[in-house]
């Protein structure tokens, strides 16, 4: 369980059923139809646990343990609106495309700890995109 876990599997070369039994995205589990653009919304895993959760880093500190507490939560969440039923679910899609988005940590902090977070706006390491 994790949020865009996807890239992670690929650049530690995990293979799914040698390394991990499955994944569980929870950027896929909480996407959004926005029909106003005609696409899906995909939101940064701080907007989620703001939204969803409550919990705000306040522009604090990237880490990693939380990040995977985060995950769970959200994805606990997720489990518990389907079961529950009704438009638990889709209400709590709704909140997340109302609310504000603050910019991704990424965007905030083009480097952390002295690696590039990959975004191309703001890239000055020169590595490659893959996507």
């Amino acid at each position: 369980v994790g949020h865009s876990v996807h890239n992670d599997i690929n650049w530690l070369g995990l293979q799914e059923g040698l390394d991990f039994q499955g994944v569980m995205d929870i950027a896929g589990l909480w996407r959004v139809w926005n029909e106003r653009f005609q696409s899906w919304s995909i939101f940064g895993q701080e907007h989620l646990a703001k939204v969803l959760l409550e919990e705000d880093l306040n522009g604090g500190a990237h880490n990693a343990v939380d990040d995977a507490v985060k995950s769970m939560k959200l994805f606990r969440l997720h489990q518990e609106l389907e079961v529950k039923g009704g438009r638990a679910l889709e209400d709590a899609k709704k909140e997340l495309l109302g609310a504000a988005v603050n910019p991704s940590f990424a965007r905030r902090h083009p480097t952390f700890e002295g690696v590039c977070m990959g975004n191309r706006k703001t890239c000055r390491c020169g590595a490659p995109f893959f996507s």
